[in-house]
């Protein structure tokens, strides 16, 4: 597997540009960055490295960022190698967030968060219930209703059409990290991905169910509403206040 490479400096200048020292009142101000172009997995991992040691050492502000990437694996830490089956179709990072593998792609909106739970509570079971609810209520927007279950994570869809064998999908992701109390990593939401890329894997361990798509599910919704959604709904599940990074 590739490793990461250390290309801290360039991203802390970044994540303390913009940083806004006054403490707000409620709602709190959380910073919202939005990538057009792929974002190379290496270069976010640092960013967020970064980004984490800045909002710990009170010289950046939280932030929810909105990307995609360019098809890859990556690893959680509870991955099993025989859960890897096309080693060789796309780059494998191993990844510091809980959970399996996971693919990301083109047509998948990738959410990493990086909130302070010491401002937040610390409570890493409500942050992640939080998650949930937040891609639950922006999938709503678009008349999905996704689901949870008690013995795994992430958001289902049940199967409801007439000739598919009865079951449910997985149309959103969660895997997060947590240092000092300052979040990472975060959730994916599939848009439009090739849902072909998940065969080369057995997305996050679970083999009897599917993985689907909101445009597979016949809604054919942009990107850039996909974000609005996600936008509206954090303010409203988290208690705060997206405002657009310098």
């Amino acid at each position: 597997m590739r490793g990461l490479r250390p290309v801290l400096k360039r991203a802390v200048g970044r994540a303390i540009q913009g940083y806004k020292g006054a403490m707000s009142d409620s709602p709190r101000i959380v910073q919202l960055r939005r990538n057009t172009e792929l974002v190379p997995y290496e270069e976010a991992v640092a960013e967020m490295e970064a980004r984490v040691a800045a909002i710990h050492a009170g010289e950046a502000s939280e932030l929810v960022w909105l990307l995609e990437h360019p098809p890859l694996y990556t690893a959680g830490t509870s991955a099993q190698a025989e859960d890897l089956l096309a080693p060789d179709r796309f780059p494998v990072f191993k990844s510091g967030r809980g959970g399996q593998y996971t693919y990301h792609g083109p047509g998948q909106r990738v959410i990493y968060v990086m909130l302070d739970l010491n401002r937040h509570g610390q409570d890493l079971r409500a942050y992640v219930q939080n998650l949930e609810a937040w891609m639950i209520a922006a999938l709503a927007r678009f008349g999905i209703a996704g689901e949870t279950r008690c013995d795994r994570i992430g958001i289902w869809v049940p199967r409801k059409n007439e000739g598919v064998l009865p079951g449910e999908d997985k149309i959103g992701a969660i895997g997060v990290r947590v240092r000092r109390w300052i979040t990472f990593h975060g959730a994916a939401v599939n848009v439009d991905p090739d849902l072909d890329h998940f065969t080369g894997i057995v997305p996050c361990g679970v083999s009897q169910h599917g993985v689907t798509s909101i445009k597979a599910l016949g809604k054919e919704i942009a990107m850039a509403d996909v974000d609005l959604a996600l936008k509206d709904e954090f303010e409203s599940v988290f208690g705060v206040q997206l405002v657009d990074e310098p």
